[in-house]
């Protein structure tokens, strides 16, 4: 089996494809052009995700590469990892059974905020699973497996700054992740309330919390668990802390190409059986109640009712279904 890395296309050529809303030493990293990434458009659009795998030998997976714990890149650059890293495999698993095909290629391809939707449309990435929420405008675009982790977004800051919930914030400097729901919600908020809060986006999570602890911002809004992950990863963790009350509960799926339920239907099972099987629970303590590279901090981060309930009935709809909130 063989296991390699691209690059994401670049932003400009990436938004022409419509953008709106394990390893061996044979690695190589490689950029896609753009007429390849149209022609592959065509064949999975004209075949389904399965048949295009199959005829090319390869599924490319999306990864992100500071999405800490879902989907990051720690001491190896050739290897994502992550709880939602470890569910993707079990789906790649299921879809070699699905295809028989055992020594199916796997190429990993990096995906950000803002191109991990046009890349996935335009058949650069077969899917991904990261952190990426569920919701009814990104519904229009892709199509989201059943979900795999509810959050709520809240406020990274120091534990001096005087900043307890989001009325705080008024006259402050904020940072959140570009192409995010957070972003498009924080600029609304911020509007509607007359906040005169400067919000600066920043290209990824790990760009967020850098400008953060620079002191270029005050706090720094987005999903909980995420802002979890990199106060794990500070040079103090605690001189960070979470706060806020959550301004909403979104649900992180795995993401692939619209109107292809019979590719749907496998990313689905694999998540169903890792779910009823009770793998689920040893994956989440792995990576959310034992220390995680690359500082060996452990983010104590315990399953939420939540979550629970929606490993106990699995849904893909983009909002909390019987949520225990």
């Amino acid at each position: 089996m063989a296991y390699s890395l691209s690059k994401p296309l670049t932003l400009v050529a990436a938004m022409a494809f419509g953008l709106a809303g394990c390893n061996n030493s044979n690695q190589t990293t490689s950029e896609a052009p753009a007429d390849d990434a149209a022609t592959t458009e065509t064949a999975a659009s004209a075949s389904g995700t399965l048949q295009k795998i199959k005829d090319s030998g390869t599924i490319v997976v999306g990864y992100r590469d500071s999405s800490i714990p879902f989907s990051y890149i720690a001491d190896d650059p050739n290897q994502p990892m992550g709880y939602a890293h470890d569910l993707e495999m079990k789906v790649v698993e299921a879809v070699k059974q699905k295809l028989n095909m055992p020594d199916l290629n796997v190429r990993y391809n990096l995906i950000t905020s803002q191109t991990r939707i046009p890349l996935v449309q335009n058949g650069t990435v077969d899917f991904e699973c990261g952190s990426t929420t569920n919701n009814e405008e990104r519904q229009k675009q892709v199509a989201f497996s059943n979900g795999f982790f509810e959050i709520g977004t809240r406020l990274l800051t120091k534990t001096d700054s005087g900043i307890q919930d989001f009325e705080d914030l008024k006259g402050k400097t904020l940072v959140t992740t570009a192409g995010t729901t957070s972003e498009r919600y924080i600029r609304k908020y911020n509007d509607e309330n007359n906040m005169d809060t400067n919000v600066i986006s920043a290209k990824d999570h790990g760009e967020g919390f850098l400008m953060l602890e620079n002191g270029r911002a005050d706090a720094f809004m987005m999903d909980d668990v995420l802002l979890a992950g990199e106060k794990a990863k500070a040079k103090n963790p605690d001189e960070w802390v979470i706060v806020g009350e959550p301004q909403s509960f979104e649900i992180y799926g795995c993401m692939m190409r619209k109107d292809d339920p019979e590719f749907k239907a496998v990313v689905d099972e694999a998540l169903a059986n890792t779910f009823s099987s009770g793998e689920i629970n040893s994956i989440y303590d792995k990576w959310f109640l034992n220390p995680i590279p690359p500082k060996n901090v452990n983010l104590n981060f315990e399953m939420s009712d939540n979550l629970k309930a929606l490993i106990a009935n699995p849904h893909d709809s983009a909002q909390p279904q019987d949520a225990a909130q």
